[in-house]
């Protein structure tokens, strides 16, 4: 399974990639300036969502963690970290070969 960074700041409900169905409270984190994901994230609880999750892969992951510390001590100081988890994925590149990869994942909340 080939899987791409698309750089998409947000998935809503509804949209599909694959057969892998994307929650509204999940942001990607990517390519784009660190500051649009951060809106994405300040957006989904104004919204009135409880909990947003920041996922992030590779390079990514220092972006993520910039996010989340942004968001939380420029934006929304009430914002609690409900957790952290690291993993690794097996990516097959474009020319067939296998990499791992490290990815994580951030869950804030109210």
């Amino acid at each position: 399974m080939q899987m791409e960074d698309t750089g998409e700041e947000a998935q809503y409900a509804g949209s599909n990639n694959g057969n892998q169905e994307r929650k509204e409270n999940i942001i990607y984190i990517g390519r784009k300036p660190t500051m649009n994901y951060v809106l994405a994230v300040v957006t989904q609880f104004n919204r009135g969502v409880d909990e947003v999750e920041i996922k992030a892969r590779g390079n990514s992951i220092s972006k993520a963690v910039d996010v989340k510390e942004i968001v939380i001590n420029r934006f929304m100081p009430a914002l609690k970290e409900r957790g952290i988890r690291t993993s690794s994925e097996n990516i097959t590149n474009e020319d067939g070969t296998s990499s791992k990869v490290s990815a994580i994942q951030i869950v804030l909340g109210k």
